[in-house]
């Protein structure tokens, strides 16, 4: 990213259809990361709007264990945004009713996802190799729903294939409420650093709320990306696993361009224990033990370079044992000189 340009004017906050948000900071969607029980903690934590991990867009799949979880979103605090993936219009289409029906207040196109699995079936990011998919695609979903319907894509498939801003006037075209624009290409996957350029290019070229997604991973760069690109908000992904804190963080410095108190030591080992349980009673206690250590882990990743705490805790079998992990880390008479302490 060269040089920042200034900040710019107070603008209004950015509309989806008739939610508006109430900041500028968004949860990305990411699988296998933006559960239930993280959405609801970064959106308490002051992100603006929280998207779901993607769904398949083939019902017939819905009835897997991991499926019927990712679909679970009533009764969380709205605007709900629920994100689909697939390569068939027609069954991206359907796929919008159901969720729609389900109660979600927002359906999010996934065209950004970089992973083989995906990209292998003609979905997430490889559909940017096809424009005339990808249009047929957005006008499908957009008549399917009376909800907003937003997009999230790559600044292209390759290097040499960089068409996001194509894209970019396709979606406005159809009827797509907002757009989220990740800095890199498929090909880089996360990788290298996050290009704005692209963002930038792109907001000057359509109305529509542009989100700036990519390497927002300090509130210091939330502002400097919004004010080189002009995007109306920055979506975070990777950044806030393990650090959920960062919205808030974000938040108020764009606000009053000062910096928030990092949490307290209290306030983390809160947060975590409000976490672990969040887990466990949304998985059951089996599947709750094994995904805490991945979230779990995350925390423990910048206060604990050795790797201690989390080797044993990814060998702990109950969810009873977690809880005593979390307790003994923080009362422990080494656990300060192992690292743990606010970040």
């Amino acid at each position: 990213m060269r040089e920042a340009v200034s900040a710019q004017p107070e603008r209004a906050l950015p509309r989806i259809g008739c939610h508006t948000l109430p900041n500028r900071v968004i949860l990305a969607p990411m699988a296998g990361v933006t559960d239930r029980p993280f959405r609801q903690l970064c959106r308490e934590l002051g992100a603006g709007l929280v998207v779901s991990e993607m769904v398949t867009s083939d019902s017939r799949l819905w009835h897997t264990r991991k499926s019927r979880q990712r679909l679970i979103h009533r009764g969380e605090p709205g605007p709900r945004s629920v994100q689909i993936a697939g390569g068939d219009p027609q069954m991206l289409a359907e796929a919008a009713r159901m969720n729609a029906a389900a109660g979600a207040e927002i359906i999010d196109i996934n065209m950004g996802c970089p992973a083989k699995k995906v990209c292998n079936k003609a979905a997430g990011s490889a559909l940017l190799r096809d424009e005339r998919l990808v249009d047929d695609i957005l006008t499908a979903v957009v008549a399917a729903v009376e909800i907003p319907v937003t997009l999230k894509i790559r600044t292209g498939w390759c290097e040499q294939t960089r068409n996001a801003l194509r894209v970019a006037r396709l979606a406005e075209n159809a009827g797509i409420a907002a757009l989220a624009v990740h800095g890199r290409t498929r090909e880089q996957r996360y990788s290298g650093s996050a290009e704005y350029d692209t963002i930038a290019a792109i907001k000057q070229q359509v109305s529509i709320p542009v989100f700036a997604n990519g390497d927002i991973t300090t509130p210091q760069r939330a502002a400097e990306v919004l004010a080189y690109t002009g995007a109306d908000a920055v979506m975070v992904g990777r950044g806030a696993q393990g650090n959920p804190w960062l919205f808030r963080e974000i938040e108020h410095y764009l606000r009053t361009g000062r910096e928030h108190a990092p949490p307290s030591l209290t306030e983390v080992e809160g947060t975590m224990r409000r976490h672990l349980t969040a887990l466990h009673a949304h998985y059951g206690d089996y599947l709750g033990v094994r995904v805490a250590r991945k979230h779990i882990g995350w925390y423990l990743a910048s206060r604990d370079p050795r790797r201690e705490h989390r080797a044993r805790f990814n060998r702990l079998e109950q969810s009873a044992e977690q809880f005593a992990f979390l307790h003994e880390l923080f009362r422990g008479d080494t656990a300060i000189d192992n690292g743990i302490h606010a970040a």
